[in-house]
This record gives structure tokens, sequence and C-alpha cells, in this order.
């Protein structure tokens, strides 16, 4: 599979829904993961992220226009000692908690599919870092209907040990705009990664659609000390 343009890639699809990026710096020195969402509607353009605990959290900008918080308010990133818990949406506090109960990433997916929001029934995004002591390894998965068929469910994982310095693979919900909108088709793009978080962080908020970006979250994680340093973007202020 050839290593994609990410700034190419998010610049040519107005929407491609919520997204997941995870892989290695160039310099082999971070474990560096992504997380963006996007809007069409008032409802879910009407949120910000804010940081919660080790992880972050979606709350409503304007409290008074929150029309309906079941598929926008969760927590996309946890911390479970040296794993990081990044999805997009509230399979992350499932993870969360069954990992905790020595069940493993795979399981505790088993145990949801796809978000009840037909026609759209857009896929349940999620990914696992785990980095301990200069050792890092990830996973990514997709639940998504079957070509839009709600009666099935189809679940791929996909494991990456020994992630390889300046890779990055990119998951996201929607193929692109649509009326329902595609769900997201194959395996994770392998795309270009930077070295400069902030770099990283300016080159995604720009590429993202200006009507339809949200929120975006980056970190960067020292893979021999396991400390992090993290960005949030709203686009409310």
């Amino acid at each position: 599979m050839q290593k994609l343009s990410l700034e190419k890639e998010l610049k040519e699809n107005i929407y491609p829904g919520r997204g997941i990026i995870i892989g290695k710096s160039p310099n082999g020195k971070y474990a560096i993961t992504a997380y963006f969402i996007m809007g069409r509607s008032e409802n879910s353009r009407n949120r910000v992220f804010v940081e919660d605990g080790e992880g972050i959290r979606t709350q409503a900008f304007d409290p008074s226009k929150l029309s309906d918080p079941s598929l926008i308010i969760y927590a996309p990133v946890r911390v479970l000692g040296n794993k990081t818990i990044v999805t997009n949406g509230d399979q992350t506090d499932t993870i969360y908690e069954l990992m905790d109960k020595q069940q493993t990433f795979e399981q505790a997916l088993r145990t949801r599919e796809f978000e009840p929001d037909g026609p759209n029934y857009t896929p349940r995004i999620s990914g696992i870092m785990h980095v301990e002591n200069g050792s890092y390894n990830f996973a990514m998965s997709i639940l998504k209907s079957s070509d839009g068929n709600p009666d099935s469910c189809s679940r791929y994982t996909f494991a990456y040990s020994d992630p390889i310095a300046g890779e990055g693979h990119f998951i996201h919900t929607y193929m692109c705009d649509g009326d329902p909108l595609p769900s997201f088709e194959g395996e994770p793009k392998r795309v270009e990664l930077m070295d400069d978080m902030d770099a990283f962080t300016d080159m995604l908020w720009s590429s993202l659609n200006e009507d339809n970006k949200v929120s975006l979250f980056v970190r960067y994680i020292d893979i021999e000390s396991g400390e992090y340093r993290s960005k949030i973007v709203n686009k409310n202020q």
C-alpha cells in the first residue's frame, strides 16, 4: 500500500467525518495519535474538546443549543496505565472498563456495534496504543454495517507491532460526503507523519474542510519515558 500525503487526503475530502491517526514519528522518538471530529448539523457543530484527566471529552459549546447528546457527547481519549484509548464514541468507556478487567481490545469491542443512526449507521472506529519501557505497538478497529444493512455488523481489527518510523495509519468514518454517508472501506491508510507536533497539528487543522471541521486533538508520547504532550484545537472559541 502506497504511503499517502495526509494533507492531500484531507484537503480532497470535504467530509471524512471523524478520523483517527496513529503511528510513529520519523525520528522514532514519539508514538503519535490524532483525533478529529466534523459536523454537518448544528447539533454536531456545537461542540468543543476539553481536557478530562489524562484524556479529553466533548462538551456542548452552547448548552442551550444541545438537542441530542446521545452520540456526540463522550470521552474520545482515556488512559489506562500504559495504554491510550482513542475512539469516536462512548465505546472508549467500554474498552477502558473491560480491559481493566483483563479483557482484550477485541473482546471489549465485541460487545458493541456501529452507531444506531440510520440510514448512515456510522461506523465505530477505535484505536489503542501500548507504550512501555521503550516498546510501542498499537491496534485499530472499525465496526460497521454490512453495506448499509443494519442486520449485520462487520468487525475488523488491524494490529501493528514495532511500527515503522515516519508512518501513520489513518481511519475515518465516511468515505466522503453523501446521503446516506458511505462507510469507510478497506484497511487504514498509510500516511506520512511529522516530528514537530505543532507543525503536524497546524497541517491537520488547516487541511480539514473549513465549513465542517469542529475539533482536533493531537498527542505525542515519548516512547522511552511515556511522558506526553497534547494539543487541542476547537473551531468554537
